[in-house]
């Protein structure tokens, strides 16, 4: 298929469920972008894949009583992060423990949860690796409002956000609340998360969180810099995987993950400065 035929596609009243996809994915993208910075500059990958856990039991529930999918993923990974934060502050226990304890367990809460629906399977697979088709209006308007919500947090708290995240001792002599601005970036992991677990799947979302930010990475020294082409890297990967799988009836979210992995791989060989390419040539 071509991109001509792709878009006609988009323009297709008989195909509506498509230009609805590809907005919650490339929204999906940004948020997971702009988020994905501090989640890389942090070291936290984990917290992506453990929030992706987390928000199951909310997931299950939703579909269980017929809900919002969105509403119920937010509020079970808004509950767990809260959760996480608070045990976290015990010095006795590092951050990676309580993480690991509390979405599993959440994980495990949902497939207990879900199991109890007829015909669970094919929901639980739709839950694991996302889906195209079936996407509601309404959730697309809260993943909009979603998206501006979460730039808006990040731009607020941009400066915050960084001293936590370079020097978290130094931020506390400075008087920041790093209890409370960690539980904010949790929420706005959580928030994006669940934005993208529709269309990239539970299992596969922690890839759009972290691939386009480490990309813009090797692409740039500079944060402002690395957190406008994190989200464009995303947007862009987004467009053509679900292009791709469109023309070529794969999955959308493993495609859409395949492209970000392209993109990454392309980066780290021909990147300008940190590249493998421009390494081998000093």
């Amino acid at each position: 298929m071509s991109p001509l035929q792709f878009l006609a596609d988009l323009a297709n009243p008989d195909l509506a469920f498509l230009p609805k996809a590809l907005t919650i994915a490339v929204l999906s993208a940004v948020m997971c972008g702009v988020v994905g910075c501090y989640v890389v500059l942090r070291g936290m990958a984990f917290i992506g894949d453990a929030v992706a856990h987390a928000v199951f039991p909310g997931l299950a529930i939703a579909f269980l009583f017929s809900g919002s999918l969105v509403v119920g993923g937010t509020v079970a990974g808004v509950v767990t992060a809260l959760l996480v934060t608070v045990f976290a502050q015990n010095r006795r226990l590092k951050e990676d423990s309580v993480i690991g304890i509390f979405f599993v367990a959440a994980f495990a809460l949902g497939i207990v949860i879900i199991s109890r629906a007829p015909g669970y399977a094919g929901s639980l697979q739709q839950f694991l690796f996302g889906s195209i088709t079936g996407i509601p209006d309404r959730d697309l308007y809260v993943v909009g409002g979603t998206t501006i919500v979460v730039l808006l947090a990040v731009f607020l708290l941009h400066k915050e956000f960084v001293a936590v995240t370079l020097d978290r001792e130094m931020a506390r002599a400075l008087g920041l609340r790093a209890f409370w601005l960690d539980l904010v970036l949790y929420v706005l992991v959580t928030l994006a998360v669940v934005m993208a677990v529709q269309t990239i799947g539970n299992i596969l979302v922690l890839a759009l969180l972290v691939t386009p930010a480490a990309t813009a990475r090797l692409l740039t020294d500079r944060l402002p810099v690395m957190m406008a082409l994190a989200p464009a890297v995303g947007a862009g990967c987004a467009l053509i995987g679900l292009y791709l799988s469109w023309s070529w009836d794969l999955p959308v979210g493993g495609t859409v993950v395949l492209t970000l992995t392209a993109a990454f791989l392309l980066a780290h060989l021909f990147a300008p400065r940190h590249g493998m390419l421009a390494r081998l040539a000093t």
